[in-house]
């Protein structure tokens, strides 16, 4: 197979977003509006992409292997991760699947929530059609449950910065149910926010992720900083 050559801007950029690498994965800092994986617009995924780098940073004559065990919706940023072998690929998509991979969010919200902390615990029912999650009843033909906990970092003039820890998996849930108790993301028009971003993407932001490292079965715990235009630092 014969690799994209990327430009020296474009191999630059890529190299200081990848957070982690090894033998087995490559953890990457995404931009809100790219692709994980190849979808329906024809736009070339992130995994591509990464091939690409790989084969031309390290002279690879042969296939690059690029797994995905995972997504993250395009107009949202951080970390993702991918597999660079199969044996990987399978563990590691195991452990999304069973919810073993603890993944930390940041979201600037529109709206303060109620409380400075809570668990969110809602139904959550998917519109394909609309490709957009609501909270309904539980009961409810395809409704699934969908819990995650929030913290109050800080408050700006307009906004307001929320750590979410996600305890399931389910589509769209931080946009849904933020917005559900009235704390729409910033640029996320599909759930409420009043304006888009510049840039197309919405305030929410995988920052921190840990998981058991699938061969070397170390704790691995990395993190990624917010995007620039966001306008706000993040400390501990």
């Amino acid at each position: 197979m014969i690799y994209r050559a990327l430009s020296t801007v474009e191999y630059g950029d890529i190299a200081s977003r990848i957070v982690y690498e090894d033998n087995h994965l490559l953890v990457f800092n995404k931009r809100p509006g790219e692709i994980v994986q190849g979808d329906k617009t024809g736009d070339e995924p992130l995994s591509d992409t990464l091939k690409s780098f790989i084969a031309q940073r390290d002279s690879k004559p042969g296939q690059v292997f690029m797994g995905v065990p995972h997504r993250l919706d395009r107009p949202v940023s951080g970390l993702v991760v991918f597999a660079k072998t199969s044996k990987a690929l399978e563990r590691l998509a195991g452990m999304f699947r069973d919810g073993n991979v603890h993944k930390t969010y940041l979201a600037m919200c529109c709206g303060r929530p109620p409380e400075d902390e809570g668990m969110l615990e809602d139904w959550l029912s998917r519109n394909e059609k609309q490709n957009k999650s609501y909270v309904t009843s539980e009961g409810r033909e395809g409704a699934k449950l969908a819990r995650l906990r929030y913290r109050l970092l800080r408050d700006t003039d307009r906004y307001h910065l929320i750590e979410v820890e996600l305890l399931t998996g389910r589509h769209h849930q931080i946009r849904c149910q933020l917005s559900h108790i009235g704390c729409p993301i910033k640029g996320d028009l599909k759930y409420g926010a009043p304006r888009s971003n510049p840039d197309g993407g919405i305030c929410l932001h995988s920052w921190r992720t840990v998981f058991i490292h699938p061969v070397r079965k170390e704790e691995m715990e990395l993190s990624a900083p917010v995007p620039d235009s966001w306008k706000v630092s993040v400390t501990q």
